[in-house]
């Protein structure tokens, strides 16, 4: 899970941001190691697809690289900027789609708990499932602060900062989405 940034991390991200805007590939690389997972989290449980969110996450990183001559932080971390980057990607993804993507059977993660029971490992998966398919029926902005909420483990604040919304508005909106997906788990069951 994501926490506030401490000022060393911060001043480091920055940094590696600076050199990667000045061409830096491997200061880019530094980037993409930081924040793959996070993003391809963030894809994954928008599409619920796991190839297409690994195409999806590459696509992030190509866009990210592409434009990053034109960077400008603006105050907002560059997390902030790829989480963007990837919401607009599945927007334009669902966009070109005439249907959304469904979750079969998905390998959610790619290695089971070595201490967990088969059947709890196939209960734990199955639940992952479950969500994933719950979190797809909300609406954009309820997706959108869920998954940066409870799946990446951002603040408010940085939520809030990501969305574009005050840190009131990113909480009704959780509230909101909160509610909606209690009924949609129980409607699953």
């Amino acid at each position: 899970m994501a926490s506030e940034p401490n000022i060393e991390e911060a001043e480091q991200e920055q940094t590696l941001v600076s050199r990667a805007v000045d061409g830096d590939a491997d200061a880019f690389g530094a980037l993409y190691t930081r924040h793959l997972d996070a993003i391809y989290r963030y894809i994954f449980f928008r599409v619920a697809d796991v190839p297409l969110a690994e195409d999806l996450t590459e696509e992030v990183f190509v866009r990210a690289w592409t434009a990053l001559p034109k960077y400008e932080p603006q105050g907002y971390r560059f997390a902030s900027w790829l989480y963007q980057i990837a919401r607009n990607l599945v927007v334009d993804h669902y966009r070109v789609q005439s249907s959304r993507a469904h979750v079969d059977d998905p390998a959610l993660e790619d290695l089971p708990d070595p201490q967990l029971h088969p059947e709890d490992q196939v209960a734990d998966q199955e639940g992952l499932a479950s969500l994933a398919r719950a979190v797809q029926q909300l609406g954009d902005d309820e997706q959108h602060v869920i998954i940066l909420r409870f799946v990446e483990g951002l603040s408010h604040r940085q939520v809030a900062e990501t969305i574009g919304k005050s840190e009131g508005a990113s909480r009704v909106i959780q509230h909101r989405a909160l509610e909606a997906l209690a009924g949609l788990m129980e409607t699953d069951e």
